[in-house]
């Protein structure tokens, strides 16, 4: 398909579009060769995409090579994305029938039939740009779809090695290379043009590239602001809530959206559980470090990316002080929300704001006072043995997703240990500016023929007295 030259389009936005008018070109060339795929044959796909990146040896390579090229995270959180995070997605859907017929209703006489979307645009963020390609990729395969993957410049040569390897096992599979394409030097144009040519779009990343994703033209699934919060309750285990926060708040450096940002902690349990963080590596600052930490985490109202994923070690290093080798993260106290106290908001950092609560309903006000200003509709979590305030929590809280008693970071987008379905796009819901709540798969990335057939007895309508039964007589007496 030929570009038209518009007058008003920069030499870098025509050069942008006929490149990626030239990808898209090849990538619905390649879909077109699976449309009729096997389960079986799609299933082998996905299987061997999984495998040659997360493979003894080569998984670890990809761990290592992104934290050199990002700066970003740790070794460990790479590793556990890319051998783990993947394999544990492939488990997830590998037993989903996603060819033919997918859905039956005998009640509705309704079967639903699974047609493939045609061409993915998919966005892969710097923070995890080890794991996003291959998880979006085997979601668009599963769906007999191909996939066009963006990366952040900063993390292009992980997106182009994990690529090239899907892409060979691809091959080896029997099938087309160019179902996986990746961007190799992307740049703003770039990215802007595939939004606007592909069939669908699945964007992982900053607020700005979702918001561009929503008014490209194409339909889009995004993802709105981390901010979660976790509350803690007198009943919970506090040995087990203060390692599972530890490892969320420093998975990966904090590098994930999920990482814990707020902490709140009722009266009950306040001192003993504030104790029990101090002992896992947290580090209550003082006001003056607070200034500190304040004027580096923001620059201009923005996160500064100088410390995002960073250790506690770099991060105080870069705000003018010091902290000993076994600090792990920062512990704010704090009391407000919203823009004038910034610690209420997102940090990408391994950094938590602390908060008092005199009881749940105190922690539930506090929780969406805190994602009203960020995070409505992402997440929360609870430490509690207690199921009325689980689902008192749950109810009250403008959010996606509730983890009881689990690290929040490794489990809202789906673990072993629960059943949340396993991917890195978090729909966050009307609340989150998103067109669905969907932990979202290869579900999301399908089109759904419904094939109707007449009911064995057509339905009768009741009688005006049983479908509107007292109502008739309320707004009679109300003059209606």
């Amino acid at each position: 398909m030929g570009t038209q030259t518009d007058p008003q389009l920069t030499e870098a936005q025509i050069a942008a579009k006929e490149e990626i008018a030239a990808l898209v070109a090849r990538s619905r060339a390649a879909q077109a060769q699976i449309e009729n795929y096997t389960q079986e044959q799609v299933d082998e796909l996905i299987r061997a995409m999984v495998w040659c990146v997360a493979k003894p040896g080569v998984s670890d390579e990809i761990a290592k090579f992104t934290v050199e090229e990002t700066q970003l995270g740790n070794y460990q959180g790479k590793f556990l994305k890319i051998d783990r995070k993947t394999r544990a997605t492939l488990y997830d859907i590998i037993d989903d029938k996603s060819v033919g017929i997918i859905e039956e209703d005998p009640e509705r006489a309704i079967v639903k039939i699974a047609k493939p979307v045609g061409v993915i645009g998919a966005l892969a963020p710097t923070t995890n740009p080890e794991a996003t390609p291959v998880i979006k990729a085997i979601h668009s395969v599963k769906g007999r779809n191909s996939i066009i993957v963006a990366p952040h410049p900063r993390a292009k040569l992980t997106n182009k090695m994990i690529c090239d390897k899907m892409r060979a096992a691809i091959v080896a599979m029997g099938a087309p290379a160019d179902l996986v394409i990746s961007i190799d030097t992307p740049s703003m144009e770039k990215t802007e043009e595939l939004l606007k040519q592909c069939d669908r779009i699945l964007a992982t990343g900053g607020a700005a590239m979702v918001k561009t994703a929503y008014s490209s033209g194409t339909p889009a699934l995004g993802v709105g602001a981390g901010n979660a919060v976790i509350t803690v309750d007198e009943s919970a285990d506090l040995d087990d809530a203060a390692e599972k926060i530890r490892l969320s708040k420093t998975l990966d450096l904090a590098a994930s959206c999920s990482s814990d940002n707020a902490v709140i902690l009722v009266d009950a349990i306040y001192d003993e559980m504030l104790a029990k963080l101090v002992a896992k590596g947290g580090k209550v600052v003082t006001a003056d470090e607070r200034q500190k930490l304040q004027d580096v985490i923001w620059k201009d109202g923005h996160i500064n990316s100088a410390i995002v994923a960073q250790t506690a070690q770099k991060i105080a290093e870069i705000a003018g002080f010091s902290v000993a080798d076994e600090v792990q993260f920062f512990i704010v106290p704090e009391t407000g929300y919203g823009p004038d106290y910034p610690f209420s908001g997102e940090k990408m950092s391994v950094t938590m704001a602390l908060y008092r609560a005199k009881d749940i309903d105190e922690a539930i006000a506090l929780t969406n006072n805190i994602q009203a200003y960020q995070g409505q509709g992402h997440s929360c979590g609870i430490y509690s043995n207690n199921d009325a305030n689980i689902m008192k929590l749950a109810n009250a809280t403008k959010t996606s997703r509730v983890m009881v008693n689990q690290p929040q970071a490794p489990s809202n987008s789906g673990n072993l240990w629960n059943g949340m379905r396993q991917t890195f796009s978090l729909g966050c819901g009307s609340w989150g500016g998103n067109g669905t709540n969907n932990n979202i798969s290869w579900r999301d990335l399908i089109n759904e023929t419904w094939v109707s057939k007449p009911l064995a007895k057509t339905k009768a309508l009741p009688s005006d007295e049983v479908l509107f039964g007292d109502v008739v007589q309320k707004l009679e007496k109300a003059g209606i």
